[in-house]
């Protein structure tokens, strides 16, 4: 048995797994730089089987009855065509299905859900000149030519959700304007009928860069990390952060990768490359000894701007084995990715959000929520003040809400219907279950300082959303008025939806160890808190989240995502009788092979009391903390969330 593995760029350096109908692994082995795999089968190998390729948090499937094994290509269509033919939508449920019945599947229903999702694909295809394409047994070159201009030009979604899974393919068109619904097909793996294209014209998919022009982009910016601090920027020695500006860039391996092979085009959220002494500024990473040897990979083609830009994913991978994953600008001039920016003046970003909330003290209330995390950087002046009086969320619908500015913390906050009470987080949440479907309500009834969307998505609402969806934010400033011509607009568009709240179930997600939780319990079941005593020289005031004895914290189970980020949430000390202290957030990162992290208090504002500088920084005297997070998100840019809350419901 023999293939390619393949996302539109080549799927390399993927574990290869090839399960017979008996359940038995025939065959283990890796992609190679070209995504091509072979296996000897065993002469005791059973058709028909199931072949995975699993590659960082992705997983693809494919199948054949082939009693000689032969091609067998996997790519995401494929996995859209293992997953039709799984009985409950899930692609990894298939070799056990095969096991209990393998007459289920046969040479002839894997050609009848083949021929289905070519006659659905066939507008693009005949644009392409691939109407006689065969994702399974087809021959195929992840290059960018023949067939492999079809997976280059879409992007696909396989999201189960126990009892079948929905499916998306968008096209990779370019928008009339920023607003500018994607192409895309929706539907079930149970639909007995599939939906088709519309027409797709040949000049809609003209911008798809290459994968080989991707990667060389981030092979160029790769080999700018690779070079010593001293080599990359003027700098006196490689290991000790610097300031400065785009000028200060001197290494050509890191100056021809931006527009005009001159870091001062970059332009990114209100920010020019270099490096203040807040280590804030574009490309401030170039500037830190700390990046150095950091590894860009994994590039993927997204979507166009309005503008003709291109937006892009990618992985980064420092030196020791960290990895985050994230989205870059850049554009195309004369064949060659140059990085651009976003060009927006101020941060901001929209994106997916599922969240798994347990409240370690009254268990039965812990629960999933699902929605969009709008994270509006809070920005402000010289004395701590936000320079925003609101900002005004358009959603993908037309619907509208007011994010406002919260002394403490350094985003903005979802406002409740009146426009001007704040609550307590930026998740525009669409909907909430909770865990233990025998509790009663919704999570809703008593989490009155979130904002949940009412009345709230249902499940089924949910699947039928695009990946691609269009946000709007218009950045009213303090003394300025919603709607006013000189506000600064920027639009959003995700790569992926919402997760349903069924879908979020069959995820697996960090979990406490049990001496943590224990210890946890124990701390805060009195008072649904943690409460700092006084600074302490000796023992200073940190949160120092392991158990004892240095031990574990949370474990990573098998799917689930480490966290790469580190948030403990509560309140300053009260200023008064009867007052609460201003909220906070305090975020620290955390290694992908970390299972603890300590936190210290860090100051958002001139004004921010729940640190005491008194005996060095540390979390002031009555400073209390309810709610921990664990966060990661996907090479698809979904933020999943995991927090532990100390606070009870009764």
């Amino acid at each position: 048995m023999s293939g390619v593995a393949a996302t539109g760029a080549p799927f390399a350096g993927a574990n290869i797994v090839v399960v017979d109908q008996t359940g038995a692994t025939v065959c283990t082995t890796q992609t190679d730089s070209a995504g091509a795999y072979a296996c000897a089968l065993p002469a005791s190998a059973k058709a028909p089987f199931v072949i995975t390729a699993q590659r960082d948090d992705l997983t693809l499937y494919s199948t054949t009855a082939s009693t000689t094994g032969g091609t067998a290509n996997v790519s995401p269509l494929t996995t859209i065509i293992v997953s039709r033919l799984s009985p409950d939508g899930n692609p990894a449920s298939l070799a056990g299905a095969i096991q209990a019945n393998p007459g289920a599947l046969t040479a002839a229903s894997i050609q009848q859900q083949v021929t289905s999702l070519v006659a659905a694909l066939q507008p693009l295809l005949s644009t392409l000149g691939q109407g006689t394409l065969d994702p399974v047994s087809g021959v195929f070159v992840a290059d960018g030519t023949g067939p492999d201009k079809v997976l280059d030009a879409i992007s696909v979604s396989v999201r189960p959700d126990g009892t079948a899974a929905n499916i998306e393919i968008t096209v990779k068109t370019v928008p009339a304007t920023e607003g500018s619904a994607p192409v895309s097909i929706t539907f079930r793996s149970s639909d007995s009928n599939t939906p088709t294209l519309p027409p797709i014209a040949a000049g809609d998919l003209a911008q798809v860069p290459s994968p080989a022009a991707v990667a060389a982009l981030f092979d160029k910016v790769t080999a700018c990390f690779a070079l010593p601090l001293s080599q990359r920027v003027n700098a006196p020695n490689d290991t000790s952060a610097v300031t400065g500006t785009a000028t200060d860039v001197i290494a050509p391996a890191c100056r021809t990768m931006f527009v005009g092979d001159d870091p001062g085009t970059y332009y990114q959220n209100g920010s020019y490359v270099g490096r203040d002494s807040s280590n804030a500024g574009a490309f401030a990473g170039l500037f830190r000894p700390g990046t150095t040897g950091l590894k860009w990979d994994r590039g993927n083609f997204e979507h166009v701007r309005a503008n003709g830009d291109l937006l892009l994913s990618y992985r980064t991978t420092d030196v020791s084995g960290n990895v985050d994953y994230d989205t870059i600008v850049a554009r195309n001039v004369n064949g060659t990715l140059k990085l651009s920016g976003n060009g927006y003046t101020y941060a901001a970003r929209v994106r997916p959000y599922s969240e798994h909330r347990e409240l370690i003290n009254t268990p039965d209330f812990s629960y999933y929520t699902t929605g969009y995390n709008v994270n509006i950087d809070n920005k402000t002046d010289g004395n701590g003040n936000s320079i925003f009086s609101q900002v005004v969320l358009t959603t993908p619908t037309g619907s509208t809400r007011v994010y406002l500015p919260t002394a403490g913390l350094s985003y903005l906050v979802a406002a409740k219907d009146d426009g001007v009470t704040p609550t307590s987080g930026s998740v525009f949440r669409l909907r909430g279950e909770y865990q233990n479907t025998a509790t009663a309500g919704n999570p809703s009834d008593r989490e009155s300082n979130l904002f949940f969307l009412s009345p709230q998505y249902s499940d089924a609402q949910i699947s039928a959303l695009n990946d691609q969806s269009v946000w709007k934010l218009e950045f009213v400033p303090v003394g300025g008025a919603v709607g006013n011509p000189g506000n600064v607009t920027q639009s959003y568009r995700t790569l992926s939806r919402a997760q349903s709240i069924g879908e979020i179930r069959q995820v697996a997600f960090v979990g406490l160890t049990a001496a943590m939780r224990s210890q946890l319990i124990s701390a805060s079941s009195a008072t649904g808190s943690f409460v700092f005593g006084a600074p302490s020289q000796n023992d200073p005031n940190l949160i120092d989240f392991s158990a004892d004895g240095n031990l574990d914290a949370w474990t990573v189970p098998q799917g689930a995502l480490p966290p790469t980020s580190f948030t403990a949430y509560g309140r300053a000390p009260s200023p008064g009788p009867g007052q609460q202290g201003a909220r906070f957030n305090d975020s620290t990162g955390v290694a992908s092979q970390a299972r603890s992290v300590v936190l210290r208090c860090s100051t958002q504002t001139v004004n921010d009391l729940h640190c005491d500088s008194s005996l060095g920084l540390q979390y002031a005297a009555g400073t209390s903390v309810n709610n921990f997070e664990l966060w990661a998100r996907t090479s698809r840019q979904l933020e999943v969330s995991k927090k532990v809350a100390l606070y009870e419901f009764h």
